[in-house]
C-alpha cells in the first residue's frame, strides 16, 4: 500500500457542498486528513418545493444541479465526522475579497495552518458573442439558455474564477512564509474547455487564467517548497447533465462513460500526496480522455 503522507494535513477546499470539492474533502478525510470546507449558494430561481422534487426525481438538469449547490455543507461534515475524520465547514462568497483572510484565520483556529490549498469554487453563466445563440428559442444541449455577453458577466466570472484563486494563493503563501513553513500544496481546479468554450465564452476565459496564474505560482513558490499543480476536468456529472446529455457526451468519451466527482477526487488527491512531489506547474487534465479525443 503506498503511503501518501498526508495524516494530520490540514486541508481547505473550497465550493465542496456538493459535486467534486465534496468528493475531495471525503477523499482527504480518508487520509487522515483535518479538512476545512467552504461554500457558497448564489441567489437560486427555484422555489424550495422545486428544488425538493428534482432531488426525489434525481434527473440531471438544471434544477438537480441548483438543489445540490443549495445544500449545506453540514451533512458532509457529520458525514466525515461518523468515519472518525475531523472536518469543519463554513460558507462563504468568494468574490468578496474580505472573505479570503478571513477564511483562512478561520482554518486556522478550528484546525490548524493551511497545509494544502484546493481551490475548487467556480461561478457560470452561459453567454455568447454571437446573438443568434442568444436568441431566445435557442438552448444549450435543450436546457439552459445562453446570454449575450456583458461587463457584468465578464467581471461576475473573473473575480471568483481567476481574482479569488490568484488571492487564496497570496494569503496562503503570506502565511506560509510567516510560520516558517516547509512543505505545502497548492492544487487549483479549471476546465478541459479553458482554451475555448463557445456559449460559454467567459466562463472558459476565467478558467485559462487559472491555469496561467498557477504556472507563475508553481515558478515563483517551488524555492519554499510548494508544489502548485492544475487539475482540469471534462464531463463531470455534478448534476448538471441531463440523460440527453450523458447518452451524447458518452458516445464520443473514450473510456463510453462521463466522469464521478470522485474520479477528479482521487487526482487532487495524488496531487497532494508524496508521490508528486516531483510534479509542479502541470495541468493534467482528468477526463476520461475526452480532451485526447478533442
Amino acid at each position: 500500500m503506498i503511503d501518501p503522507q498526508l495524516k494530520d494535513k490540514v486541508v481547505l477546499v473550497t465550493g465542496a457542498n456538493h459535486g467534486i470539492g465534496a468528493a475531495t474533502a471525503k477523499a482527504f478525510a480518508e487520509q487522515d486528513t483535518k479538512v476545512g470546507i467552504t461554500f457558497y449558494r448564489e441567489p437560486c430561481p427555484y422555489s424550495k418545493e422545486e428544488l425538493e422534487d428534482a432531488v426525489e426525481a434525481g434527473i440531471g438538469g438544471d434544477r438537480l444541479f441548483r438543489a445540490l449547490q443549495q445544500q449545506s455543507a453540514e451533512p458532509l461534515v457529520q458525514h466525515i465526522q461518523s468515519l472518525g475524520g475531523v472536518a469543519v465547514a463554513r460558507e462563504a462568497d468568494l468574490a468578496d475579497i474580505a472573505n479570503i483572510p478571513m477564511l483562512f484565520d478561520w482554518c486556522e483556529a478550528e484546525l490548524g495552518p493551511v497545509d494544502i490549498l484546493v481551490s475548487n469554487h467556480t461561478y457560470d453563466v452561459l453567454e455568447t458573442f454571437d446573438p443568434a445563440t442568444a436568441a431566445d428559442d435557442y438552448r444549450w444541449f435543450g436546457e439552459y439558455p445562453v446570454q449575450l455577453t456583458s461587463a457584468e458577466i465578464i467581471d461576475a466570472n473573473f473575480a471568483v474564477n481567476a481574482r479569488a484563486y490568484a488571492l487564496m494563493m497570496t494569503e496562503y503563501l503570506q502565511r506560509y512564509l510567516k510560520r516558517k513553513a516547509s512543505w505545502g500544496r497548492i492544487i487549483n481546479i479549471s476546465t478541459d474547455a479553458a482554451h475555448a468554450h463557445a456559449a460559454n465564452v467567459s466562463y472558459a476565459a476565467s478558467k485559462h487564467a487559472i491555469e496561467s496564474y498557477s504556472r507563475s505560482a508553481a515558478i515563483e513558490m517551488g524555492k519554499y517548497g510548494i508544489t502548485v499543480n492544475i487539475v482540469a476536468p471534462g464531463p463531470i456529472q455534478t448534476g448538471y447533465m441531463t440523460p440527453e446529455m450523458v447518452t451524447e457526451l458518452t458516445k464520443d468519451a473514450p473510456l463510453r462513460r462521463v466522469g464521478e466527482p470522485e474520479d477528479v477526487a482521487d487526482a487532487i488527491v495524488f496531487l497532494a500526496s508524496e508521490q508528486a512531489r516531483w510534479l509542479t506547474g502541470q495541468l493534467i487534465y482528468v477526463g476520461g480522455g475526452w480532451r485526447m479525443h478533442q
